[in-house]
C-alpha cells in the first residue's frame, strides 16, 4: 500500500502544478498517482511507505553507478564541507572540463551549465552566431529540453501527454525550426536542397531515448555528418542521455562520428543538476567573455555538482566497467526477448548499451511515427502490475529503461520473471 505517498500527493497538489516538478512523474500516462520516494540504495528505490523497488529509471539516466554510490556520496560530503557555491571559478571545474575533453575527441573547449536544456539552448544560439543563419533542423520525437524553438513534436513528456507543442511559445520562435522524421535520409536531403544556405545547425539525439530507445539506421549519422559539411552547417549531437552511457566517448565514440558541437548532462553531474556544451575551439571562442555570444549562470560549475560528476566519471574510467554494464544489459534484453517468444508476442525490444525500451507494438520502431503506434493502454496495465511485483519502470511507453552498475544478475532475473508473469496475465 502507498498511504503516505497519497498523503504527500494531496499536499503537493495544493502547492505544485499537478503535484510534481516534472510532468512525466505524475504517472498519468500509466493511470496511476505519483510515488513519493524516501531513498535509493544501489539498484533499488524505497518509497515513503517502505516499499522497495528495482529501479529502471535511475533518475532518467544519470545514476549509472546506482543510487548513493559511496565514492560519489563521499565527494559530495567533502565538497559541501568546503562550501555550497562560490559564484567564482574552482579547480574542480577545470579538472572536470579536462576529463570530458580527454574522453570526447570532438570537444576542444566546453562550458559548464546547469541542465541539458541550458546546454542545447546555448548550442543553438552559438550555431546561429557562428554561421550567421537562422534555421535549425531537429527530428520528430527527439527531446532537447524545454527550449522554446525546439518544442515541436519533441518526444518525452510531450509524447506522453500527446502535446505537439506548448502554449506560450510564439509561432515566430518555431518558424525557423524544420522538424523532420528521424532516420529519413530523403527528407533531410530535400530539406537541405530547399533551405541549405539558411540552415545554421542540425541537432539530433544520435540514439534517441525520449520516444523510447530508437536506433539510428545504418549510415544515417554518417549521412548527417556529410551533408552538414557539404552545406557548411553545424552538426550538434545532443548526448545529454548517451554521453558516458554508451561508452566513455558517448554515441559519437560508438559510431565514430564527430559533431561540431556536443551537449552533455545527466551522468557528468553524478545525480546533481549539471549540463555542458562544447566543440571546436574556433566555435567555442565566440562564447563570452572571449567572444560576443552571451551565456551565463550563477550556479554554473557548482562545486558540489562538479565533485559528484568527477567521482562518477573516475569510476567509469576504471577497466572493465562498460563491459560489465554491457553484459548485464544484454542479459535483460535477451531475457525480455525470450519471454516474448515463449508467449508468442511480437512486441519489440530496442537496446543501445545500458538503455532499452520494450515497445508494445509489432512494428519495428524506427522513428516517432512508429513509436506512437504502440499500445499505450496495455503498457499502462503492464506498468501497474510490474510495480506490484516490485519493479519501478519509467511511467511512460515513450521513455528509456536505464540499467546501472548496481544492477546484478539477481535483479535482472527477478525482472524477467515478473515480466513473464505480468505479460501472461494481460495478453
Amino acid at each position: 500500500m502507498r498511504f503516505r505517498s497519497k498523503f504527500f500527493y494531496e499536499r503537493a497538489l495544493k502547492v505544485i502544478p499537478g503535484g510534481v516538478n516534472s510532468p512525466v512523474r505524475a504517472c498519468k500516462a500509466v493511470k496511476s498517482e505519483p510515488i513519493f520516494f524516501e531513498r535509493g540504495e544501489g539498484a533499488y528505490l524505497i518509497d515513503v511507505d517502505g516499499n522497495r523497488y528495482i529501479d529502471y529509471v535511475c533518475s532518467w539516466g544519470p545514476l549509472i553507478l546506482g543510487h548513493a554510490h559511496p565514492e560519489v556520496i563521499a565527494e559530495i560530503y567533502f565538497a559541501s564541507k568546503r562550501g555550497t557555491s562560490f559564484g567564482a571559478p574552482t579547480w574542480q571545474e577545470v579538472e572536470l572540463a579536462e576529463l570530458i575533453k580527454n574522453c570526447f575527441p570532438s570537444i576542444e573547449k566546453l562550458r559548464l551549465v546547469n541542465s541539458g536544456t541550458e546546454a542545447t539552448m546555448s548550442a543553438i544560439r552559438l550555431a546561429r552566431a557562428y554561421t550567421g543563419r537562422k534555421k535549425i533542423i531537429k527530428f520528430e520525437g527527439c527531446y532537447h529540453g524545454h527550449v522554446d524553438s525546439l518544442l515541436v513534436k519533441a518526444g518525452s513528456g510531450l509524447a506522453t501527454f500527446g502535446i505537439p507543442a506548448s502554449p506560450g511559445i510564439p509561432e515566430e520562435l518555431t518558424s525557423h525550426t524544420l522538424n523532420l522524421p528521424f532516420n529519413n535520409f530523403e527528407a533531410v536531403k530535400k530539406t537541405f536542397e530547399s533551405y541549405g544556405k539558411e540552415i545554421a545547425g542540425v541537432i539530433v539525439e544520435p540514439v534517441p531515448g525520449n520516444m523510447g530507445v530508437v536506433l539510428p539506421k545504418e549510415g544515417f549519422l554518417e549521412f548527417l555528418r556529410e551533408i552538414t559539411q557539404k552545406y557548411e552547417t553545424l552538426l550538434i549531437f545532443d548526448e545529454v542521455i548517451t554521453g558516458f552511457r554508451l561508452g566513455i566517448s558517448g554515441a559519437q565514440g560508438k559510431y565514430g562520428i564527430f559533431p561540431d558541437l556536443t551537449c552533455l548532462g545527466k551522468i557528468i553531474g553524478g545525480g546533481l543538476p549539471v549540463g555542458a556544451y562544447g566543440g571546436k575551439e574556433e566555435i567555442m571562442n565566440l562564447v563570452a567573455p572571449e567572444g560576443p555570444v552571451y551565456q551565463a549562470g550563477t550556479l554554473s560549475g557548482n562545486p558540489i555538482a562538479v565533485s559528484a560528476g568527477l567521482a562518477t566519471l573516475k569510476e567509469l574510467l576504471k577497466p572493465g566497467v562498460y563491459e560489465k554494464l554491457e553484459i548485464i544489459s544484454q542479459q535483460l534484453e535477451e531475457g525480455l526477448k525470450e519471454v516474448l517468444k515463449s508467449l508468442r508476442l511480437s512486441y519489440k525490444v530496442n537496446r543501445a548499451g545500458s538503455m532499452l525500451t520494450l515497445f508494445f507494438t509489432e512494428r519495428e520502431v524506427v522513428d516517432f511515427e512508429t513509436a506512437l503506434g504502440c499500445d499505450a493502454e496495455k503498457f499502462a496495465i503492464f506498468w501497474q502490475k510490474m510495480l506490484k511485483e516490485g519493479i519501478y519502470l519509467p511511467p511512460s511507453q515513450f521513455e528509456a529503461w536505464f540499467l546501472s552498475l548496481a544492477h546484478r544478475e539477481e535483479e535482472v532475473e527477478k525482472t524477467i520473471k515478473a515480466v513473464y508473469k505480468v505479460l501472461r496475465e494481460i495478453i
